[in-house]
């Protein structure tokens, strides 16, 4: 632990943030950071007061202070930025007045905008439009005032979906509400900020791509590959990336912008390599930087490299190694300090993980391996980094999809030189037409070219992946990995490498041990493994039954209207109401009636032929239908579960 500290100073700080966030958002709040904080900077003062002969021998005062200050004032940001996200809202109407941050998203039935409430309280939340053309003609700046419910974010209950209502809280979000045509208008009142214009600014050249001679994948991959926008990307294509193991190039990142990084460093390398204009050229390539951070809409990812980067340029500036592990380190900080929700970010992990790995293992590989000739360099190198930050990002993929692809290596070596000249290709198309005004007949001459050429890369990127993904194996399912067991195996994983890079026998003794604690909580979680149950699932306007166990949901064949076989119990399903009118003496006695689809049942009419003693109300049935249901249950004294808003409902087998 002390070489690390020594290598990587921000370790110092970057380890109670981490630990503090972590204990907050999944064990306990943590009472009193305000006190905790004080206490922590009043112990840093005592040990560099103390008499100088005695500060060394002190010197973990020093350490657990700071420790101490870190820790609780991370606790105390992300009790801040919570308050700031909590639901402040009641069911009833409320009026409100509100700026538009983001251009509208088309869903199917509505247009999705991102708005920052400024009356009654300051939040933010989505708003659902009502298709029309006013949803469509409204932009980030607008202020708009209207009138609805807000209610919070809800996940679907059912045990194998994404925790929408945690994500949409981390990134911010206090609810949603739906706006009919006539219930919000526009003031006319403009606000201005950075992240407006910077939305401003990247629609006008989404608008400008939308002028190419491409087709709609390769529009939506160069809008995703250079302005982070992934609104137009289909799902065949999405699925595509991720089974090749290359949909990190669909989210710009550190890979685009160290390629811009390399464009201007180019273009300002007429400064030299050393003296003040070398600091001059670094100078100008951080603001370069930052004008493309603004260009993409200045994004979370984005906001993430370029930081990274400008922190690597000042090393550089000062005539140091500028990208390094306390580089990486100052910029993980940094961006916690100013958003301590990214800690849980899936971007934000992966992004840092890979550079991480690739940090630290790729020095391992060109030392085990050492090619000849300059081609056999760059595809070395191609595949050194492709192999260092899959085995940096693995774990984290096995945790939150469990799936892997098998070919990213292969992917990647490919599939990355060609994203590079892609992002090449647009440079030029862009300054040519910014030059047209002025410099018409040069730009006209060459920017059909350009623009072939940018499409004849695009569609053979587009090609390999295509090709990728229908290879047999490209992708394998596994089981989702525990957060100890991604731990674990994240920790076998970097002392195989630092063996590797070593040879000493402390590593692989850690890295065995590691592995052997991986086998023991997967055969632990094998042999007590949930057993199978029945489920009545929640997924809006559909009746969704089968059987959910071991992680993952097997589908059967199940009567619209009858029985549903089970070992102990009498289940009935209905989806149409036929016995309507229908009376009888003796009820049918049944454990459970599963009602479905048919909006004209009645609890009043169904208890007459059957006595459940449960009734669930499945998530087909459309909203008022269930509400009517549930209050003929609650009068009747019948026990009853709405899938829609209970979540979804399990009985054993």
């Amino acid at each position: 632990m002390s070489g690390l500290v020594e290598k990587i100073p921000f370790f110092r700080l970057l380890l109670p943030a981490v630990t503090s966030l972590t204990v907050s958002a999944f064990l306990v709040e943590l009472p009193f950071p305000l006190l905790g904080c004080i206490v922590g900077a009043g112990v840093v003062a005592i040990s560099l007061l103390l008499p100088e002969k005695r500060q060394f021998a002190c010197r973990w005062l020093f350490g657990g202070g700071l420790f101490v200050l870190i820790f609780f004032l991370f606790a105390m940001l992300f009790r801040q930025k919570e308050m700031e996200s909590a639901y402040a809202f009641s069911d009833t109407p409320l009026a409100c007045i509100a700026t538009v941050t983001d251009f509208p998203e088309e869903k199917l039935r509505t247009y999705a905008c991102n708005v920052r409430i400024g009356y009654p309280l300051q939040r933010r939340i989505v708003v659902y439009l009502q298709k029309d053309e006013r949803a469509m003609s409204i932009g980030p700046g607008d202020e708009i005032w209207f009138v609805a419910p807000i209610r919070p974010f809800r996940n679907f209950g059912n045990p194998d979906d994404f925790n929408y209502a945690r994500f949409m809280r981390n990134n911010g979000f206090s609810g949603h509400a739906f706006l009919s045509s006539t219930n919000w208008h526009v003031t006319g009142k403009k606000h201005f900020s950075f992240y407006i214009a910077a939305q401003k600014v990247r629609s006008r050249v989404l608008r400008f791509y939308r002028q190419l001679e491409l087709d709609r994948d390769a529009r939506s991959f160069v809008s995703a590959l250079t302005l982070g926008y992934k609104q137009e990307l289909t799902n065949e294509l999405k699925e595509a990336f991720r089974a090749s193991g290359t949909s990190h190039v669909l989210a710009v990142s550190g890979l685009h912008v160290g390629i811009v990084y390399g464009v201007f460093a180019f273009l300002f390398s007429f400064l030299g390599k050393s003296g003040a204009r070398a600091v001059l050229k670094q100078l100008l390539i951080v603001v370069a930087l930052w004008f493309y951070a603004f260009l993409t809409g200045l994004s979370p990812s984005v906001l993430r490299a370029t930081l990274m980067l400008t922190i690597a340029s000042i090393g550089w500036a000062a005539g140091k190694k500028g990208f390094t592990l306390n580089s990486l380190g100052a910029a993980a900080f940094l961006i916690l300090f100013f958003d301590p929700m990214s800690l849980f970010n899936v971007g934000f992990q992966l992004s840092f993980a890979a550079v991480l790995a690739i940090l630290l293992y790729k020095p391992v590989m060109d030392r085990l391996f050492r090619p000849r000739g300059s081609i056999g360099k760059f595809g070395w190198g191609l595949l050194s980094v492709s192999i260092s930050a899959q085995a940096g990002v693995f774990p984290i993929v096995l945790y939150y999809f469990g799936t892997f692809p098998t070919y990213f290596f292969i992917a990647n070596m490919v599939v990355v030189p060609l994203t590079g000249i892609a992002i090449y290709a647009t440079v030029p198309i862009l300054l040519l037409e910014g030059m047209r005004p002025h410099f018409h007949i040069v730009a006209d001459g060459l920017y059909p070219v350009c623009e072939w050429g940018l499409k004849m890369v695009v569609h053979l990127v587009l090609k390999v992946v295509y090709l990728v993904e229908s290879l047999p194996y490209a992708e394998l399912a596994v089981k989702q990995l525990s957060a100890l067991q991604a731990f674990l195996l994240s920790l076998m994983v970097f002392f195989t490498f630092r063996f590797f890079g070593c040879r000493k026998a402390g590593s692989l003794i850690s890295g065995l041990t590691c592995s052997l604690l991986l086998m023991l909580t997967l055969t632990f979680s094998n042999l007590y493994r949930d057993q199978m149950q029945l489920a009545v699932f929640n997924r809006t306007g559909f009746s969704d039954i089968g059987l959910y166990g071991r992680g993952r949901r097997i589908y059967f064949e199940v009567e619209e209207n009858g029985f549903i076989p089970h070992p102990t119990k009498k289940i009935v399903r209905l989806s149409e109401n036929r016995y309507m009118g229908a009376k009888s003496d003796r009820p049918m006695e049944i454990d459970l009636l599963i009602l479905s689809r048919d909006p004209t049942f009645s609890i009043n009419q169904l208890s007459a032929i059957f006595s459940a003693d449960k009734i669930v109300l499945d998530s087909s049935l459309p909203p008022h239908c269930r509400s009517r249901l549930v209050e003929e249950c609650k009068k009747l004294g019948i026990s009853f579960h709405d899938v829609g808003q209970d979540g979804a409902y399990f009985i054993n087998l």
